[in-house]
Order: structure tokens, then C-alpha cells, then sequence
């Protein structure tokens, strides 16, 4: 008897921002286009994860694919016998699609592979990066000028360099989640280890205002303001980057942080000018 054919995909590709996954059966050659009269078998390496019984119109589904189902079970008799689930199902492996009409049979195999890709662009991340880095300078200078014109604040400066310290320690960790090619989980977690505490830099900033001047001036209370303005952008830029895959909305977070590095820098122009 005639076999049945396929079109033949060698290679199935797919990365981390996909929700879903298809997999490609499709049959060419179908004569009875009846799906009453079709077995469909899925395998991955050997093991059946999800097979059709016409005769019976039933399904098995192996529990590792719960969510695995036709693409669209009005076009099997069509010879449209591809595969959709989740990602997270979808695991790396040869994957085999074995159909069957009448006394004709055939099968196609290919590669599951995952490609990696970045969520966020590498060129904004760099800059991201940079600005934090710019926005830690900024805040250790602060402290030296603070240190190097005030003699009588040099030992009150302590419970400012340890928290000044952390968020140093913070930023490091984060730059390298952040830039690294990985998971995207991993990408995230940098990304909130970037923007999220960054939040402690309005206290330390009050607290720097502090150690030089006993009753805070409206342009201190401007600056911290303005300062507050960019984190809270650039919070808002984190959480709607962290939920596009791949990200296209760095760009928020970058404003934020633009807008904290000057209110940073005018903060250092501040402290020097203070008498």
C-alpha cells in the first residue's frame, strides 16, 4: 500500500517567550479524509505522549502533557495532525508523529530545540547598567565631599557608608544577572535587583542632606522629590518590561534611572556648594 506523506521539518526551534508550542504533522496524501478512520501517535524520545484513536474518538494525553492537544481537531481529516502546548512542557527532544488511514501509515520525525534569547535588548541593558553604576559614583562622592569638608561629621557618617555599601554589593550582583546571557528568569531577577533598591538612595540622600544641614532647604526637598519622580518611573518601566516577552518597554526604566542620576548630580553640586 501507498505510505503517507509528510511535509518534512527537521529542526523545531523555540525560546523562552513563547507561550505555547506547535508541533508540526502534517499529511500530504490523505485519501479518506476521515478522521474516524486515523490512529495518530505523538512520541518523544520513544515514550507516547499523546495519541488519537478515530475508531473511537479517544485521546490519551501522558500526564507530562496536559495541556497537549490538536491544533485544530476540524482539520485532521485534512491531514493536519500537529500538536500545540504549553512551553513549559514542550522540553528539548526528538519528537516523533506516527499516523495511520486505513492500512496506510507513515511517520515524521524532527529536533525540539530551544533558543536562547535575551528578553531585554543588550545596547539598553548596558545602559541601564551604566547609569546605575554613574548613580553609585555619585552617591560615594557625596559622601567624600561630605567627609572631606565637614571634620566634625566624619564618625556620624558611619550608618550611611554601611547601607551605601550594601546597595553597592546590590548593584554588582544585579549588573551581572542583567547583563549576562541566561535564563530569562535570571534576567528578571537582575533587573529587580537594578531598579527595586534603588529605593534606598532617596533615604541615604535625606540622610547625607542631614549630616550638613540641621534644617533641610526646599531645594533639598525638591531634589529628594525629584529623585523619588525617576524611581517611581523607573519602577513602572521594571514592571512593564517584566511582563512583555521579549521587553520592548527598557526604555521607561532608562528615563528613571536618567532622571535619578541628575537629581543625584545637582544633589552633589548641593553638598559642595553647602557652607
Amino acid at each position: 500500500s501507498t505510505q503517507l506523506v509528510f511535509n518534512v521539518v527537521d529542526l523545531v526551534e523555540k525560546n523562552a517567550c513563547n507561550e505555547t508550542v506547535i508541533l508540526p504533522c502534517i499529511v500530504t496524501n490523505l485519501k479518506e479524509n476521515n478522521d474516524s478512520s486515523m490512529h495518530v501517535s505523538w512520541k518523544r524520545q520513544g515514550q507516547v505522549l499523546f495519541s488519537f484513536n478515530g475508531p473511537e474518538q479517544r485521546i490519551y494525553r501522558h500526564e507530562s502533557v496536559p495541556s497537549a492537544n490538536f491544533l485544530s481537531k476540524s482539520d485532521l481529516s485534512k491531514g493536519i495532525a500537529s500538536l500545540r502546548l504549553k512551553n513549559a512542557e514542550a522540553t528539548d527532544g526528538n519528537y516523533s508523529c506516527e499516523v495511520t488511514e486505513l492500512n496506510r501509515e507513515g511517520e515524521t520525525k524532527f529536533e525540539l530545540r530551544t533558543r536562547m534569547e535575551r528578553q531585554f535588548d543588550l545596547v539598553q541593558s548596558i545602559v541601564i547598567a551604566a547609569l546605575l553604576v554613574f548613580i553609585i559614583v555619585l552617591c560615594w562622592t557625596q559622601l567624600g565631599v561630605v567627609a572631606f569638608k565637614c571634620e566634625t561629621v566624619r564618625k556620624k557618617k558611619k550608618h550611611i557608608t554601611i547601607p551605601c555599601s550594601i546597595f553597592t554589593v546590590i548593584a554588582v550582583v544585579a549588573v551581572v544577572l542583567f547583563i549576562q546571557d541566561g535564563s530569562i528568569s535570571m534576567n528578571q531577577v537582575g533587573l529587580a535587583f537594578t531598579v527595586l533598591p534603588a529605593g534606598m538612595l532617596m533615604v541615604l540622600q535625606y540622610s547625607i542632606f542631614k549630616l550638613i544641614l540641621d534644617d533641610l532647604t526646599h531645594k533639598g526637598y525638591a531634589l529628594i522629590a525629584f529623585q523619588t519622580a525617576g524611581y517611581i518611573v523607573a519602577v513602572i518601566g521594571f514592571a512593564l518590561s517584566v511582563s512583555a516577552c521579549p521587553s520592548i518597554l527598557l526604555s521607561v526604566v532608562i528615563a528613571g534611572l536618567v532622571v535619578m542620576a541628575v537629581a543625584d548630580l545637582l544633589a552633589l553640586v548641593y553638598v559642595y556648594s553647602c557652607k
